[in-house]
């Protein structure tokens, strides 16, 4: 056992208080890209929360500041718009979305950009006050732009029938 750490190791041999030091500096260091991964998931859940926001509300200013100029926004149906089309058909509130609900959601940050998947599922209601239920894949890529992370792209798929 060690005067100075009273730690005895396995192995039989003693660890001194600034080796363990040391190790517990390396562990921290190697650790580091991972918090900072961490910190870019986070800061990505919230764009993704604050887009699900202001695509119900039809907050015109709040989904301009999210999306990137170079979006390229794909429906379920075949349809791809780019940011100015994104904003304009919200506006026009053809089918206003009533809910949306994300789920299954997995982030993959590579750099400064991100891919996330989740599933959407919500209503939407028409001019006419129909109600249509929504349920579809997304794939969407997010790029860090001058320390914002940004909407540059989505894909929505249908998704096999449960």
């Amino acid at each position: 056992e060690s005067e100075a750490t009273g730690i005895q190791p396995r192995g039989g041999t003693t660890m001194t208080l600034h080796r363990r030091a040391l190790a517990v500096l390396a562990l921290a260091a190697a650790a580091a890209p991972a918090f900072a991964q961490s910190a870019d998931e986070a800061a990505i859940a919230r764009q993704i929360e604050a887009l699900t926001r202001a695509m119900m509300a039809v907050d015109s200013a709040q989904l301009a500041a999210l999306a990137s100029d170079a979006l390229s926004y794909g429906h379920s149906a075949g349809r791809i718009e780019n940011k100015a089309q994104f904003i304009a058909n919200l506006e026009a509130r053809n089918a206003a979305f009533r809910s949306i609900n994300l789920s299954d959601q997995t982030i993959q940050v590579s750099g400064n950009e991100a891919i996330v998947r989740h599933t959407f599922t919500g209503e939407t209601v028409n001019r006419q006050g129909a109600v249509s239920p929504v349920r579809i894949g997304i794939l969407q890529v997010w790029r860090k732009e001058g320390g914002t992370w940004r909407l540059l792209a989505r894909q929505a798929f249908t998704l096999p029938r449960t």
